[in-house]
C-alpha cells in the first residue's frame, strides 16, 4: 500500500483529494491546522482505517513517521476573503510551508505535487493563459500575498527538482467549485448561490463583464490523479475552458435556484483579473484530460449541497 501526505487535507480540494487517493488504494495522512479547513469535510473518510488526520501548521517543521511515497502540498488560504484576512499566514504557507513539505518529500525520497493556481498569471494580458505565459502580477498589491506565495512556491519546487532531482508535479488550478465550499468564503460561486437561496441581492463586483472559467471539483481531482502517472515536471493547467462573464454566471444561478434576488453592483477590487480562461492543450495531450461536467450540472449539485448546509447552520 502506498502512503500519501496531503497538507491542507481538511480543505475543500484537499478533502476530495484524500478521498480520491484512498479510493485508489493509498493510505492517507491529512495535515491541516484548520485556519480555513473544516473537519466536516473529512467526515466521510474519518473512520476509514487508511486515513489519519494530524492537526499541524505546515509552516513549521513536518514530522511524519514511517514511509511516505507522495506529498501533496495543498495547504493555503485560497479565497480572496481568506488570504486578505490572513496575509502573513498565506505568505508563510507558500514559502515556509512549501519548504517544509518538499523537505519531507526529500527526506522520504517521495514524489511531490504542488497545488498552484491560475492566480500566478495575475491580471493576464493574454487569453487563454498557457503555461509558458509569465503573467501580469502586482507584487505589492493586496492580492500579491497569494499570487506571489504561489509563484515563489513554484520556484522552490523547480529548484528542488533541479538540485535534488525530486520527482515533482505542479498543477495550476483554475476556478474550481462544488459541494463542501464554505458559503461565506467570499468566492463568487458560493456567494451567488448563498445570496440567491436567501433571496438577498446578488453582489457583482464591477459591471460583471470580467470573465472566469469554472471547473467542477470531480473533474479537477480526476486530472490531479492522472498527473501522478505522468513524468511532467513543469506546470500543468487544470480547468474548464468554457469562459463566461460574471454577470452571466449570476443569471445562471438565479435561473437554477428560481430566485427572485436582484443584482447589485459594487466597486471592482484592486487588481481583480479581467480575464480568466485556461489553455488546457498540455493536459489534453499529456493526460488525455479535459473538463467534462457542464456548468449547469455542477451548479445544480452544488446548490443542492448548499440548500442542506444552509438549513442546518
Amino acid at each position: 500500500m502506498m502512503n500519501a501526505v496531503v497538507t491542507g487535507g481538511c480543505g475543500f480540494l484537499g478533502s476530495y483529494l484524500c478521498r480520491g487517493l484512498i479510493e485508489n488504494g493509498f493510505k492517507v495522512i491529512a495535515v491541516d491546522n484548520l485556519i480555513t479547513g473544516d473537519l466536516k469535510n473529512i467526515e466521510e473518510i474519518g473512520s476509514n482505517s487508511n486515513f489519519e488526520y494530524i492537526n499541524h501548521d505546515v509552516s513549521k517543521y513536518i514530522d511524519i513517521p514511517g514511509e511516505v511515497d507522495w506529498v501533496f502540498h495543498f495547504a493555503s488560504p485560497a479565497s480572496p476573503i481568506d488570504y486578505l484576512n490572513f496575509p502573513i499566514q498565506t505568505l508563510k504557507v507558500g514559502a515556509l510551508g512549501t519548504h517544509n513539505a518538499i523537505g519531507l518529500a526529500k527526506a522520504k525520497n517521495a514524489k511531490f505535487m504542488l497545488a498552484s493556481t491560475s492566480e500566478v498569471y495575475g491580471d493576464p494580458l493574454l487569453s487563454p493563459q498557457p503555461e509558458d505565459y509569465w503573467g501580469n502580477v502586482n507584487p505589492i498589491g493586496p492580492r500579491g500575498v497569494y499570487d506571489e506565495a504561489k509563484r515563489f512556491a513554484e520556484s522552490m519546487v523547480m529548484a528542488y527538482r533541479r538540485v535534488h532531482n525530486i520527482d515533482t508535479r505542479i498543477i495550476r488550478i483554475f476556478n474550481t467549485y462544488g459541494p463542501r465550499m464554505r458559503y461565506d468564503d467570499g468566492r463568487v460561486v458560493p456567494n451567488f448561490i448563498t445570496q440567491a437561496l436567501k433571496a438577498e441581492e446578488i453582489s457583482i463586483f464591477g459591471d460583471g463583464s470580467q470573465t472566469r472559467s469554472f471547473c467542477y471539483v470531480d473533474d479537477l481531482i480526476r486530472g490531479i490523479l492522472s498527473l501522478m502517472d505522468v513524468e511532467e515536471h513543469g506546470p500543468v493547467n487544470l480547468g474548464n475552458t468554457r469562459e463566461l462573464k460574471i454577470i452571466e454566471l449570476a443569471d445562471i444561478v438565479l435561473d437554477i435556484t428560481n430566485s427572485k434576488s436582484k443584482k447589485s453592483f459594487l466597486p471592482l477590487p484592486q487588481d481583480d483579473p479581467k480575464l480568466r480562461r485556461p489553455d488546457t492543450a498540455k493536459a489534453e495531450r499529456l493526460l488525455n484530460w479535459r473538463a467534462e461536467v457542464s456548468l449547469e450540472e455542477g451548479l445544480t449539485k452544488t446548490i443542492d449541497y448548499f440548500k442542506k448546509r444552509l438549513s442546518l447552520d
